[in-house]
């Protein structure tokens, strides 16, 4: 019986085999040859063993496809093409409210003026039980798919069910379009600097971050901070608005090219309000994109100081296409290159080492020290006065600020891996809810948090809730570099709100302590 299997086998083998050598004509492609691909998925929905998913199969090959050639081409499926589409276009339809969750429950943040949920009756501070019938409270619902369930189309409706004091509450809302704003903050720091911190630039990003800088102009504002850390970039025509606020007629802000891509040199036209402000402008190793254009414009043009870590290192130009199921490409066309001719693109050889490349920069040292940071000495190129500047991946800034960890004691640590100083400054709302959504300006906001006895109330709720104990000493340790970031927490639940969270945590911001000395 086994000798007779062996037989059956291998003569089913062979007959294969002939039959493929006697098909092979048909089969006949070139590598220059799209056919191949075709001909691959042909051979497959013809041959292979089970019942096979078109669309899974096409997207794994769109996909695939995409991923040999740089790592900003992809392939975006309709449910991911409409949730970037949204996070960039400036509104989404939802409910209009900001919470964050730190403690198993969301606790709303923001109320968004003139938005669905103010009319309908929330406020700051209520927790967030159930959507519809869903309860989303005390059972670890992961943060996204609240959104999800709050989000749909205008006009549709949901029932929202909050927790207020010791009183339950359903609140029927209908959802509407809500604007997405870009800008965290704008505040005067002092008499004569304002300061703007700037999240990704979106479809209305000039026009919040032109109007915020009108406003701090009417505040006695003479020079201006712009945050530009952490953004991790948006839309190409958003920095060129943004760059032509600041720079003179003629200046270059970008130029851009590719293989199929004419060269388009951008300039400023000379119209801009904010030309003869001070600038400094703060960027970190996760700036990108539009945020190196517009750094890029600045730094090459001398228009204005660079300050903090070399940012991420993204200069390729990525234009949208999409099909008529609701899917999309992001293909890269063109790199872009700073007015004196930089690309500023890291290299991009072996995708796992890109993804990394964060990583390493903080194994090799670079965050921590500006002697660590490997530039392309041999890609050199000269701003409007002559300065040394290095292309092959991100601005270097002109004045370095290491990331600083010296402060962080044992306690400090301990905290921050048990979010207890988020879940502190909830409580803190909890107790004195009706006075601190009242607080409406700094000077009450002062008078608030210095009443506070926060050096003996949060040893005490971090050894209580968390298990955390804090000597004498670890608390004049951790003091400096803790009670800002208490502070900053517990006022961003006033009507202030996100100005209040980064005007407090301002002491403990070494980079934007280190602009304020270069002023």
């Amino acid at each position: 019986m086994e000798v007779v299997l062996g037989i059956v086998i291998g003569v089913l083998i062979t007959l294969t085999v002939v039959r493929y050598r006697e098909n092979q004509h048909m089969l006949r492609t070139k590598y220059a040859d799209w056919r191949k691909l075709n001909l691959i998925l042909e051979l497959i929905e013809e041959n292979y063993v089970d019942t096979l998913n078109r669309e899974q199969m096409s997207d794994a090959a769109v996909e695939a496809a995409l991923a040999k050639l740089d790592p900003h081409s992809l392939y975006l499926p309709p449910v991911q093409l409409e949730a970037s589409e949204q996070e960039l276009a400036g509104n989404f339809d939802g409910i209009g409210i900001q919470f964050n969750v730190p403690n198993d429950t969301a606790i709303v943040l923001e109320v968004i003026a003139g938005g669905p949920s103010e009319k309908a009756g929330l406020h700051i501070g209520d927790r967030l039980l159930k959507v519809d019938d869903k309860v989303i409270a005390g059972v670890k619902f992961p943060q996204d798919s609240m959104v999800r369930r709050m989000k749909g189309p205008s006009g549709t409706k949901v029932t929202v069910t909050v927790k207020r004091g010791n009183d339950i509450i359903p609140f029927e809302i209908t959802r509407g379009k809500i604007p997405l704003h870009s800008m965290d903050a704008a505040f005067m720091i002092d008499d004569k600097t304002g300061y703007i911190r700037l999240s990704k630039f979106s479809r209305t990003t000039f026009k919040e971050c032109h109007t915020a800088a009108l406003d701090l102009l009417q505040e006695g504002m003479e020079h201006l901070i712009f945050d530009l850390r952490d953004n991790s970039g948006g839309y190409m025509d958003q920095a060129l608005l943004l760059s032509n606020d600041f720079l003179s007629a003629g200046d270059t802000i970008v130029y851009i090219e590719g293989l199929h891509r004419p060269k388009e040199v951008y300039k400023a036209d000379g119209k801009g309000l904010f030309q003869k402000i001070g600038l400094t402008v703060l960027i970190s190793e996760n700036s990108a994109s539009a945020s190196e254009i517009f750094a890029g414009a600045i730094q090459d043009n001398d228009r204005g100081t660079i300050i903090g870590r070399r940012s991420f290192g993204k200069g390729l130009v990525q234009e949208p296409f999409f099909f008529s199921d609701n899917s999309g490409i992001r293909l890269t066309v063109a790199r872009y290159y700073t007015p004196s001719g930089r690309c500023i693109q890291k290299p991009y050889g072996g995708t796992k080492d890109y993804a990394y490349d964060i990583y390493h920069r903080y194994a090799d040292g670079e965050i921590f020290s500006a002697d660590s940071v490997k530039l392309d000495t041999t890609d050199v190129h000269h701003t409007r006065s002559g300065r040394l500047v290095y292309g092959g991946g991100g601005i270097m800034p002109d004045v370095f600020v290491p990331m600083d960890t010296t402060r962080a004691s044992a306690f400090f640590i301990a905290c921050n891996k048990k979010a207890t100083q988020m879940r502190f400054a909830s409580h803190i709302f909890d107790k004195y809810t009706n006075r601190l959504v009242a607080i409406d300006n700094y000077a009450d906001m002062d008078r608030f948090l210095n009443g506070l006895n926060l050096k003996v109330e949060f040893p005490a709720f971090a050894r209580r809730e968390d298990g955390i104990a804090c000597t004498e000493a670890e608390w004049d340790q951790t003091e400096p570099y803790l009670v800002p970031q208490l502070k900053a927490l517990i006022a961003r639940y006033s009507k202030l709100g996100e100005n209040a969270f980064y005007k407090y945590y301002m002491p403990v911001d070494t980079t934007l302590e280190q602009a304020l000395k270069t002023l």
